[in-house]
């Protein structure tokens, strides 16, 4: 069950150190923390000074909650998540979204590093997130629901919007960015898959798999939040053209395409 009494507290925490509310909350993956700079008047608080808040420990992830206008427009940063394979629990890894929540935020923004399963995509490629696939044999609505928060059976039918996905499409035209779109398949990780599990998972009909953005998001439909994600394609898992993978590589990859990653989400962040 959700702590409700933990989340106001965090809430209230990060209320009195930030001088608005913000609109949208941004949580960055690996490699993609090169957004951070474009933030003007910011406010950077630590989670480990958060009450309740998890803290991040992989490489190339901040660890910091950064407030500040982002072309104009109020957002709230996650530079650092969490993830199931550091031993969090579903509920612990989503705990930010909940206070984003509690916070009044309405519109999310998910980034990840992911490793591209269609044969049509190339490393540095980005991939708008159309819908998903949750592999990670657990959920983070799992136990006694609370029905101030959310209904015990929330529909995902819609669980990134197609509104931004529109939006997101049309930015990426007139900024002659390019774009991929598809399935990303949810994985505990830390393991790097198999050529076997590559393969399934592309029979299934994952484009991209990766160890995050799953359980957030559901987490943020549950709590009646928009979801926009992208995934940079940081290593491929096609058949014929897997290589051996390091984590240095991804976080390689994930800046050679944080340019266009940071120019699609500024100029979409005023359009939301």
């Amino acid at each position: 069950m959700l702590d409700i009494e933990k989340i106001k507290e965090s809430a209230l925490f990060i209320e009195q150190n930030i001088p608005s509310r913000p609109e949208i909350a941004i949580v960055l993956g690996s490699g993609l923390g090169g957004l951070v700079e474009e933030i003007q008047n910011k406010k950077e608080i630590n989670y480990k000074d958060i009450p309740n808040f998890p803290v991040s420990t992989v490489q190339g992830h901040r660890g910091t909650l950064i407030f500040g206008t982002l072309n104009g427009i109020p957002v709230l940063v996650m530079s650092g998540r969490f993830h199931y394979y550091e031993g969090y629990s579903m509920q612990t890894l989503t705990f930010p979204i909940q206070v984003f929540s509690q916070l009044g935020i309405k519109k999310l923004i998910l980034s990840n590093a992911a490793g591209g399963l269609n044969p049509s995509f190339d490393i540095a490629d980005i991939m708008i997130i159309t819908d998903h696939i949750n592999l990670m044999a657990n959920n983070p609505l799992l136990g006694p629901n609370n029905d101030q928060l959310g209904p015990r059976f929330p529909d995902m039918s819609e669980a990134y919007s197609h509104r931004m996905v529109k939006l997101a499409k049309k930015v990426a035209e007139q900024h002659n960015i390019k774009l991929q779109h598809g399935i990303y398949i949810g994985v505990t990780g830390p393991c790097y898959e198999t050529p076997a599990e590559y393969h399934a998972f592309h029979i299934l009909g994952a484009d991209a798999v990766g160890m995050s953005t799953v359980p957030e998001t559901i987490m943020a439909r549950y709590l009646g939040m928009e979801v926009f994600a992208l995934s940079v394609i940081t290593d491929l898992g096609v058949l014929g053209q897997i290589e051996k993978a390091s984590h240095e590589e991804v976080l390689n990859a994930a800046h050679k395409a944080e340019p266009n990653m940071i120019k699609l989400v500024k100029e979409l962040v005023p359009q939301l």
